[in-house]
Order: structure tokens, then C-alpha cells, then sequence
């Protein structure tokens, strides 16, 4: 039994997206039939796009892995009581039964499944994914927001939780975010609700002035300033707020060559840098630096899944928020929104919406 999906497919890159009608099995064992709300516009759709990133399923392929949705179908073996449900798909989809998911290592199960990269993603009709971890919404949270909005915490806003939760973000720490972006913005915010001081740094002031609002004590633009300037900035800054010297938290969400370098240029006595974004560029660093400063650099792949209720909740509670940050395009116009995106012509993260 096969089910028709309608969805915008990659062919090949840095040509346009082709709209398609894919058969695709009915959900099988242990997988659901998501009916799609909105798929979130990543990075990550555009390096595939356009830069060169394999995707792991030859195209044609259709992208996307920021869903939220209702579920319409289940498979066997499958909770039956999601049948109905609105719900968020993870952009990561672990296993669950593997040893690495038994240590708790669910991020780096590989045997994961991403939509838009392992198989068939959100931008399109519907999406058949793995039911296991699959996060229902509770309607305390539908209350306050539409479904459609909600797909951007798939990833743009777990991924940074995820992110400050190793860190393991203290209240009154220093959060310093580099990029202030689709995923740079929930950074700011999730560390400005967790009690840190955040310093934002961008290169456009447009963003700076919109991480301000999220909840950043002070900004730098770095556009044009060299590695010692912009270290000089920090340190000022810094103590404008009264933030400690050191044991700095440093958050790379620009996913850029010069992002990198400007973090790790930053480190000092006791800090852990986060990468958050992702880049094909290489950084030439002093690992030694690492040892100088006993500091600490990690890397960051998706959100366990484990966590979304936990953001669902923050959500709920209006600790943090969604609405100001996206904005809804029909599916129709992906063309159009990705090559936007690709430019850096969007001010707020884009939803397709089919």
C-alpha cells in the first residue's frame, strides 16, 4: 500500500526545485503519516541546495526538517493514541533501541533518521517518519500559538536549548552568541531565560537590535573589526554589564569561517565554546589554546528528543517565544523563499506552509 505525497523536490543542486508527486509506502512498522502544518527554512536546506552538501538519500529528494503537523495515519506497533495529534517531528529521529541510545547517547544513534536528508522531509503534503519520538503538543501551547509557527522548534529552537543545557548555563554566567540569526535569535533568548547575561554579536545591527529585544544586555557588531578589536569590545562590554572575566559560555550559531574563528578567538580561563552552526569552510586554530585556558570546544548535533517537552513547556510558560521570529510563505514559493534565504534577504525565519 504506498500513499501520495505532493512536495517540492531537489534534483540536483543549484537548480530549482521541482514540484512532484511521490508514492511512498504507507507508514510501516513503528512509523506514522504526519499531515504537514509547516516545515521551517534551515541552513541546513540551503547548504543542500546550493552549496554542495550530500544529502545521505540520493535526489530527488524532497528537503525540510522543521515539521509540525497532525498525525493521520499510524502503522503497527506504533503508538495508535498519537492518530490525530498535533505534534512537532524531531529534525533528529534516534533509534531508541540501539546501545548508543541506551547510554543516552541519542543524538549519535546511527541508525537516526532525518527527514530531508535520510528520507522524504516536510516540505510537501505529508511526511512518513518513525513514531517513536515523535512529540505531541499539548494545548496549553496550541492555545497561544498556531501549528504552523510551532515547526521551527524542530530545530531552531531545541538545537540552542540543547546547546545551553550542555553548557550547562548558569544564572549570571556570560553567554556570548556569534550570529544572531534563524538559530542565533533562540540562543539569545533561551540564555537571557535561563538568567546569563548575553552578549549578541552580528555583523548586521537590524539583528542586533532584534537579539536586544530577545533579551541580550549588549551587542557588537563586528563587521570589519579585527580578532584584537573585537576580543577589546567583549571585554569592555562585558564589564558595562558585570559579567565575570572568565568561565565565558560561547555560542557559535553564524555556522560561518569567520564565526568560528571569532569563538575561538574568544575563549578564556574556563570556557567552553559551543558550534552550533554548520560551514564547509575549514578554521585554522591553536589547539593548544584549549589546554592554555583548560577551556572546553563541543560540538552540537540536533536536540535529543527527550528534550522538546521540556522547550514545549518554556513555550507554555512564555519563557521564550516563536511569533516574533517567523514568517509564513505558501509552499508554492520555495523557489523563491529559498533563494531569499540563500542571500540573507529574510529578516525572520520562513515557514512553508503547503
Amino acid at each position: 500500500m504506498t500513499t501520495s505525497i505532493n512536495g517540492w523536490a531537489l534534483i540536483e543542486p543549484e537548480k530549482p526545485l521541482q514540484k512532484q508527486t511521490i508514492e511512498v509506502a504507507a507508514p510501516g512498522q513503528g512509523e506514522v503519516l504526519v499531515e504537514v502544518a509547516g516545515c521551517g527554512v534551515c541552513h541546513t536546506d540551503i547548504s543542500f541546495a546550493y552549496l554542495g552538501v550530500k544529502t545521505r538519500m540520493t535526489p530527488p529528494l524532497i528537503l525540510g526538517h522543521e515539521i509540525s503537523g497532525t498525525v493521520v495515519e499510524v502503522g503497527p506497533q506504533a503508538d495508535q493514541s498519537l492518530k490525530g495529534k498535533a505534534v512537532l517531528v524531531p529534525a533528529v529521529l534516534p533509534c531508541g533501541e540501539c546501545d548508543l541510545c541506551k547510554a543516552g547517547q541519542r543524538r549519535i544513534c546511527r541508525s537516526q533518521v532525518m527527514p530531508g536528508n535520510d528520507r522524504h522531509g516536510g516540505f510537501a503534503s505529508h511526511v512518513v517518519v518513525p513514531a517513536k519520538y515523535v512529540c505531541p503538543i499539548k494545548d496549553e501551547v496550541l492555545a497561544k500559538h498556531e501549528l504552523w509557527e510551532l515547526s521551527i522548534v524542530s530545530d531552531a529552537v531545541t538545537t540552542p536549548f540543547q546547546a545551553i543545557k550542555l553548557a550547562e548555563l548558569k544564572e549570571g554566567e556570560l553567554a556570548i552568541c556569534i550570529g544572531v540569526g534563524g538559530i542565533g535569535i533562540h540562543c539569545v533568548q533561551i540564555a537571557a531565560a535561563a538568567g546569563a547575561k548575553v552578549i549578541a554579536l552580528d555583523v548586521d545591527d537590524k539583528k542586533l537590535e532584534v537579539a536586544k529585544a530577545a533579551g541580550a544586555k549588549a551587542v557588537v557588531n563586528v563587521a570589519g573589526l579585527s580578532g584584537k578589536e573585537v576580543k577589546g569590545q567583549v571585554k569592555t562590554v562585558a564589564k558595562e554589564i558585570g559579567a565575570a572575566k572568565f568561565c565565558r559560555k560561547i555560542f557559535e550559531t553564524s555556522g560561518t569561517k569567520p564565526g568560528q574563528e571569532t569563538g575561538f578567538n574568544l575563549l578564556t580561563f574556563g570556557s567552553i565554546m559551543l558550534v552550533v552552526g554548520f560551514t564547509m569552510d575549514k578554521v585554522e586554530v591553536r589547539l593548544s589554546n584549549l589546554m592554555a585556558f583548560d577551556s572546553r570546544l563541543i560540538g552540537i548535533w540536533g536536540c535529543d528528543p527527550v528534550l522538546y517537552p521540556e522547550v514545549l513547556e518554556w513555550l507554555a510558560a512564555g519563557r521564550i517565544q516563536v511569533k516574533p521570529y517567523v514568517e509564513k510563505h505558501s509552499l508554492d514559493q520555495i523557489n523563491q523563499v529559498f533563494e531569499d534565504a540563500h542571500h540573507g534577504k529574510l529578516e525572520r525565519r520562513a515557514v512553508l506552509v503547503p
